[in-house]
């Protein structure tokens, strides 16, 4: 692989730093601004609206811009939201570094697949794209943790000053390494993207994305402070805690990308969803007692983006059959509707813990994750209908592309 891909590695190692990091420091953060954890919350959700909107929006709004220069421009934003982060005198000003950081991230994951792939031979695309992507997993497994421990023992301000560095490690590497004749593709207009959105199959789809994403993050915004005030493990120990998550998501990912080939992503899943509901309604009972929740929490990671493969490869299947001129576009919008999910979870989460109490949000987030679970059974309904009336099952013809 060419060390212009590394680059791209990097850079996505960067970016899901820090869109995930903050979980594990809201109650350090709650602390250090004099907010609500709930207010602390928001800072999960406003970063997600600003992938939300950069994925779509911004992406078509620079489809003219050079590759190379566009990404040499996401990553001084990038680093640019980082640094403000750093210097933030208030919650304000922090509010507002979350919400650029997360327009860079729309833009870098919306475009990143067919940067990678045009680095390598045809042969090798997957591979490529494949490698890029792994920089969010390592950034569950390695970066989140140790940005958790950075902030908790040297102050939040410095977790954010350390992913700013990474930024600007990772822009010297695009500068140098990638090429500057990469290839454009056609820049879908926003026209195309609306009319994606009329499509009543693929708004389901949404649907279940939003959900059954969105139900994890009532949660999951709200792990670090149950981990401290209900399971009793210090500030310290919440890194550790969370190198387990990032090391079962991992297996997580290829777990369910095995099932959704096997058993077709409608089937696969029914049965993450329903493993996610159950996983979180049994955190309502364990989250007391320290062994009790560790292996709750190393359940969760195993469940909880195991419906990432399967919602981006029926996606893709659905916009075959309906929307077959905008395939890439009504997977990218999928990818926007990941981070609705999340924005809307977190959100949703910090009224919860405002006014039923932090132990409410598993229960009503395994509610939500319900609801995924039954739209995904009226979407395979639907397939069978369809099936019985003499329509093509939608089939998928590229790989899909399994990030958030």
């Amino acid at each position: 692989m060419p060390l212009a891909l590394w680059a791209l590695t990097l850079s996505a190692f960067a970016i899901g730093t820090t869109e995930f990091v903050i979980v594990g420091l809201i109650p350090t953060i709650a602390a250090s601004l004099q907010v609500s954890v709930p207010s602390a919350g928001l800072l999960v959700s406003l970063y997600a609206l600003g992938v939300a909107i950069g994925a779509p929006v911004l992406t078509a709004l620079t489809g003219r811009v050079p590759r190379k220069l566009l990404l040499l421009g996401l990553m001084l934003l990038f680093t640019a939201g980082n640094l403000v982060a750093w210097m933030a005198p208030g919650y304000e000003a922090l509010m507002a570094a979350r919400v650029l950081t997360g327009l860079a991230h729309g833009v870098f994951f919306s475009i990143g697949s067919t940067i990678a792939t045009s680095l390598v031979p045809k042969e090798k695309a997957a591979s490529a794209i494949a490698l890029m992507f792994s920089g969010l997993t390592v950034a569950l497994v390695t970066g989140v943790p140790l940005g958790t421990f950075i902030g908790q023992h040297f102050g939040w301000q410095m977790t954010f000053l350390a992913v700013a560095m990474l930024g600007v490690i990772a822009f010297i590497g695009i500068a140098l390494l990638v090429p500057s004749g990469i290839a454009r593709g056609k820049p879908a207009s926003l026209l195309t993207q609306m009319a994606v959105l009329k499509k009543p199959r693929l708004l389901l789809v949404y649907a279940m994305t939003t959900l059954g994403y969105g139900g994890t993050f009532v949660a999951f915004t709200y792990l670090a402070p149950i981990l401290q005030q209900v399971a009793g493990f210090s500030a310290g120990a919440v890194g550790l805690v969370m190198l387990v998550y990032g090391v079962s998501v991992a297996f997580g990912n290829i777990w369910g990308g095995k099932l959704a080939d096997r058993k077709g992503p409608v089937r696969a899943l029914q049965i993450v969803f329903a493993l996610l509901a159950a996983v979180l309604l049994v955190l309502q009972f364990t989250a007391a007692n320290k062994i009790a929740v560790l292996v709750t929490v190393l359940a969760w990671g195993a469940v909880a983006f195991g419906n990432v493969p399967g919602l981006q490869v029926y996606v893709v299947q659905r916009a075959g059959r309906d929307a077959p001129q905008a395939v890439d576009v009504a997977s990218g919008l999928n990818i926007a509707a990941f981070n609705v999910g999340i924005a809307l979870g977190a959100w949703g989460g910090g009224i919860i813990v405002d006014r039923i109490g932090l132990m409410a949000t598993p229960w009503i987030g395994a509610l939500v994750v319900l609801g995924a679970l039954l739209l995904t059974t009226l979407a395979g309904r639907l397939d069978r209908r369809d099936a019985a009336r003499g329509i093509a099952a939608p089939a998928a013809s590229d790989t899909a592309i399994l990030t958030h």
